[in-house]
């Protein structure tokens, strides 16, 4: 008898939606620094009577960045909280209904029943999902047209100038958890969505002189979706994942990584742009090709813009880390380049993490 397909297979990530304090004004930011086309508004001239939202693409990337219009809406009372940040990595299913029922047998917390719309472009499904903190998963299903926008939203005019960086999808949505929480999210993924362990860093792996953190990275079936998910680990200091989740009021995600096929053309772009990244000691390079051989890419070039390298057995990746995307020190974006390698660049995590306790000193929050 053939085996019936996993309702919760996953085809892919739908969308990110952030909820933030003005959509307009984030919307402008994303488009100008991240080179986002904005594709679809939502609001009071569609009949959206307590929120306004915009969706912006680039590639394979779709980011939502919703706001509310009252004081007292509950967005409202998150972003008092949170500050702008992510509510929902959401994720494509084939059959949102089916999915979700099997989420709830499997024990997941059901935030939003499945909601059927069905317009002139095509059938839109979506059912929510409760994941760490206040974060949700949703489960689309829509009809495979790229085009097809959810309700409640128009077309924007395509003409709206953008400068494009070259990132091309989301490579990984990596979440901060509190001290102990690590392993029974693990166990959610796993249990619940059929996420299988790809690899666990320990807090001797990743450690410097002051804190150290634990991360153990999940992904699903097909390798589409990887979430790493980090918890604090004890040292002498406050670590980056403390730092996060004072500000944040609570476990979220930390940060988003871009691929690019190009990411000194990227950064470039991003930089020119006003996105700050993180600096790297120029002594990080004195022993980039004995520690990672031979790469394709211009040394002098990866340190004029303090990209990081590793290599794995399968090949390398080159990657780099902004400064947080708005004024509380919590969500920021990774630039990531891959060629050949899977990894998560285990082998720049002292180096990355002496840097980010840099920029954590001058907030005086180490």
């Amino acid at each position: 008898m053939p085996t019936q397909p996993d309702p919760l297979a996953i085809l892919g990530l739908a969308y990110i939606e952030f909820y933030v304090s003005n959509a307009r004004q984030a919307a402008h930011f994303y488009r100008t620094t991240l080179g986002l086309q904005p594709i679809a508004f939502a609001g009071l001239e569609t009949g959206l009577r307590d929120r306004t939202s915009y969706i912006l693409q680039s590639g394979d990337v779709r980011f939502m960045l919703t706001a509310p219009l009252l004081p007292d809406h509950p967005i409202a009372q998150r972003i008092a909280r949170c500050g702008d940040g992510v509510k929902d990595v959401a994720l494509r299913v084939a059959d949102a209904s089916a999915a979700y029922q099997a989420a709830l047998k499997r024990g997941a917390v059901g935030v939003q029943e499945p909601q059927v719309y069905i317009n002139e472009h095509g059938r839109f499904v979506r059912a929510t999902i409760a994941a760490y903190g206040d974060t949700v998963h949703s489960l689309v299903e829509d009809s495979g047209n790229a085009t097809f926008l959810p309700p409640g939203y128009r077309p924007l005019d395509a003409t709206i100038s953008v400068v494009p960086t070259g990132i091309t999808r989301v490579d990984h949505v990596v979440a901060n958890v509190e001290l102990g929480a690590m392993e029974r999210w693990v166990r959610f993924y796993h249990e619940i969505l059929g996420f299988e362990q790809l690899v666990h860093f320990d807090d001797e792996a990743i450690a410097t002189e002051y804190s150290a953190l634990m991360s153990i990275v999940v992904q699903d079936g097909t390798g589409t979706i990887k979430l790493p998910i980090n918890e604090p680990a004890q040292g002498r200091k406050k670590s980056q994942i403390a730092e996060f989740l004072d500000y944040y009021g609570g476990p979220g995600v930390q940060h988003i990584a871009l691929a690019t096929d190009d990411i000194c053309a990227t950064v470039d772009a991003m930089r020119a742009a006003g996105i700050t990244f993180i600096n790297v000691p120029a002594n990080y390079y004195d022993d980039l090709e004995a520690r990672v051989g031979t790469i394709a890419e211009n040394r002098a070039a990866l340190q004029a813009r303090s990209i990081l390298v590793d290599r794995d057995e399968e090949g390398y990746l080159l990657q780099i880390f902004s400064q947080p995307m708005q004024d509380r020190p919590t969500l920021f974006i990774e630039v990531i380049q891959r060629r050949g390698s899977r990894g998560f660049g285990k082998g720049n995590f002292k180096a990355l993490f002496e840097s980010i306790e840099r920029e954590q000193a001058k907030r005086g929050n180490l």
